[in-house]
């Protein structure tokens, strides 16, 4: 069996569903398990109902909520032709008061927890797939039968052993060759039955979750872009889509800014060595990433990546020299003040740092230029090489620098996994560095895998 997510664009309206609804049919013989997010932007309307209800500003979160059931009722109409089936008619009825009261209790008390917020926020996958299940004529499962997460509302942790025991009560009975089945993405549940969400990219940890307990084949990833591409297309317009990827390429490009599965929501079915493909929606024959666990290939660069808005620290002491103790004097001071490292590099009587624009900066530098001089130049880029067989290419560093022409290197930093090395350049000659780059290492074409 193979599991299908759906993001939110992908069912964002009728016209939507019918085309998840086609992509499906055409994998029945897999006995597909479909994921699906909210519609759209329900999500977003539903925090935005939650948070007017919690000032008192019952009419705002009531308007809200009649846009959204208007939503949901117009795509039942359509894919059902004006036909809706009473049994749907009066689910959506009953969903839509209990969200009602739910907010009606919010604004009388003035008060939103996060238990509260939760069983708000889950009404979106609960909307979506009421309303695709019966259109399509598929059993719905409610994830929060199998789901099983902690307490901790917003971000909940999930229990791997205690859904897979569910999952195969509740959903493998249900599947089989020629149907599928329906359940919902980002929701769960605690033990004693309150409605828990996964946070940021639930959807996708839901499928990675399923899929890991059910023993799946594959797990699909449905969005609106072709897979992973070896660049930011907004910057490079030739990038291409990536083939394959590696979950340790996939982890260093998500934390570089790249457009890519955040690994943590896909770590499930990459542990279970169940490969994670992301295809395009409305191109399923088009090319696709598969994300594994490893990859036997021998390319040494996968792709490039940049994030901004860092400030770089360069932290001088002739004491530094032969002294045991003065990196962890150094970062302790970070850490009392809670800001976090990026990239470091190191020489004999001197350490360079990147942190982030935003952090206080003040209070920091303070402490360190009690025991140190400590130079600041802001506004600037890191840009990333990320492969697996970056350190195992002979050459492979005099054609990065090489392509880089005349363009001022300030930082250089390998990663400790040895898969990324990267650059730290001013913002304004990010992409510029991003382009030229490009085409230098990239020369080789990586033709993405064909829609199957």
């Amino acid at each position: 069996m193979i599991v299908m997510k759906f993001g939110g664009s992908s069912v964002a309206d009728a016209a939507c569903m019918r085309q998840v609804g086609a992509l499906v049919r055409d994998r029945l013989d897999q006995a597909p398990l479909v994921v699906l997010s909210a519609m759209g932007k329900t999500t977003n309307a539903l925090f935005d109902m939650a948070r007017a209800a919690e000032v008192g500003d019952l009419p705002a979160a009531l308007e809200t909520l009649a846009i959204v059931r208007g939503a949901h009722r117009q795509a039942a109409d359509s894919l059902c032709e004006g036909a809706m089936p009473e049994a749907l008619d009066e689910a959506l009825t009953e969903h839509f008061g209990e969200l009602e009261l739910r907010l009606r209790g919010v604004a009388l008390l003035r008060e939103l927890s996060p238990r509260s917020l939760d069983a708000i926020a889950a009404f979106g996958e609960r909307l979506s797939t009421l309303v695709f299940a019966a259109w399509f004529g598929v059993e719905r499962v409610d994830a929060r039968q199998v789901l099983l997460t902690d307490a901790t509302f917003g971000e909940a942790a999930p229990q791997a052993e205690r859904i897979r025991l569910r999952a195969a009560e509740v959903i493998g009975p249900l599947l089989g060759a020629g149907r599928a089945v329906v359940t919902q993405g980002y929701i769960g549940a605690t033990a004693d039955g309150l409605t828990t969400t996964l946070g940021r990219g639930g959807s996708d940890y839901s499928a990675a979750l399923f899929g890991a307990a059910l023993g799946a084949s594959e797990v699909q990833i449905w969005t609106d872009v072709e897979g992973v591409l070896t660049c930011d297309p907004r910057v490079v317009p030739e990038a291409q889509p990536i083939a394959e990827l590696s979950f340790a390429e996939a982890a260093e490009l998500a934390a570089f800014g790249a457009k890519v599965l955040h690994p943590a929501t896909i770590q499930p079915a990459v542990e279970a060595d169940i490969p994670v493909t992301v295809r395009h929606t409305l191109r399923p024959e088009g090319a696709f990433t598969t994300i594994t666990g490893r990859v036997a290939t021998g390319r040494p660069v996968t792709a490039l990546a940049t994030r901004g808005g860092l400030t770089v620290l360069t932290v001088s002491s002739t004491r530094m020299l032969h002294q045991p103790g003065f990196l962890a004097k150094l970062f302790e001071v970070f850490a009392r003040h809670r800001v976090s490292v990026d990239l470091i590099a190191t020489a004999e009587v001197s350490v360079s740092l990147t942190v982030e624009e935003d952090v206080p900066l003040e209070p920091l530098l303070a402490d360190l230029r009690a025991f140190a001089t400590v130079a600041v130049v802001r506004d600037r880029a890191l840009v990333a090489v990320v492969g697996e067989r970056l350190k195992a290419t002979p050459g492979l560093a005099g054609k990065l620098f090489g392509a880089l022409g005349d363009l001022n290197v300030e930082m250089i930093s390998m990663g400790a996994n040895e898969i990324n090395l990267s650059l730290v350049v001013a913002a304004s000659d990010a992409p510029r560095a991003l382009g030229q780059l490009h085409r230098v290492l990239m020369a080789e074409p990586l033709l993405a895998g064909s829609g199957v």
